[in-house]
């Protein structure tokens, strides 16, 4: 495929991902739709001030901000850089900093597949109370270790729940990034046993909280949480814009009281520290 209808091929399915008509695409960019349509068709060759003006309009993320660019025939614009990169650091020690606030309740930080980035202690007593000590430097992927029939699920009882709401939201992550890595990992969630089932069960009767607790029972102990995830405000890294923090915060006095204990008891060393943030599924 020549330079000109890679780019061609590339802007047309951006604009129709994004639901949008020539006329529109042509009018956020402000430019003729004649242009646009000579582009789409490779008949016109973007600059690359156009590359950037269409790829904001059709809020493309970073990582394929840059495909785009080099499709065109321009270098990329935005890097990626290791999270324990020098250039980094103050993001680096701002997410530490979330972390740590986070204790004694679990708190974990992904990339954009839910590759481990970071956790804190509170996350750590959580893994070991459910599934044992994991080795150091253990590859853990959150979203396999959710999904999976033999990681969380057997100490999840509304499992059903949380998984149909996790697996739609890699579906719009999919959606929304384009990238084949996004949509192979939501094909291989989809894939693991009882999944699909799942999206055709009725709602658990406590799924109709305000909102969805993760509810954990091992033995007498039962933990109801809920989740938040924060993301960067202004990335201008790829690695940034693809970075989640996820922080779990107790339900009930039950939970909260059972989080505080463990961390009264032992110390622990987080799941994984320092690692690349470019860790793909």
């Amino acid at each position: 495929m020549s330079r000109h209808q890679s780019f061609a091929s590339s802007l047309r399915w951006w604009r129709r991902h994004r639901g949008l008509s020539q006329l529109d695409l042509a009018g956020r960019t402000e430019i003729s739709q004649r242009h646009l349509s000579f582009m789409e068709l490779g008949r016109a060759s973007p600059s690359r001030d156009m590359v950037m003006r269409l790829a904001a309009a059709l809020d493309v993320p970073l990582r394929q901000h840059n495909a785009l660019l080099i499709s065109a025939g321009f270098a990329p614009v935005w890097r990626q850089t290791d999270l324990a990169a020098p250039e980094l650091s103050e993001v680096s020690n701002a997410l530490d900093y979330m972390l740590a606030q986070q204790e004694p309740f679990p708190a974990v930080a992904v990339d954009r597949h839910w590759n481990l980035l970071r956790s804190n202690s509170g996350a750590v007593r959580l893994v070991e109370f459910l599934v044992g000590p994991l080795p150091p430097d253990t590859p853990i992927n959150m979203a396999d270790a959710l999904v999976a029939p033999d990681v969380l699920r057997p100490h999840l009882v509304n499992w059903a729940d949380v998984v149909r709401y996790f697996v739609r939201s890699v579906e719009a992550d999919a959606a929304a990034d384009g990238t084949p890595e996004t949509a192979a990992l939501h094909e291989r969630l989809l894939a693991y046993d009882g999944v699909r089932e799942a999206f055709n069960a009725a709602p658990a009767e406590f799924a109709m909280t305000p909102v969805l607790p993760v509810h954990f029972r091992k033995g007498n102990t039962s933990l109801r949480l809920f989740t938040t995830i924060a993301t960067l405000g202004t990335p201008q890294d790829i690695t940034l814009q693809e970075l989640r923090v996820e922080c779990f915060f107790p339900m009930d006095e039950e939970t909260a009281n059972v989080l505080r204990g463990w961390a009264a008891e032992k110390q622990s060393t987080p799941l994984k520290q320092n690692v690349t943030a470019s860790s793909q599924s």
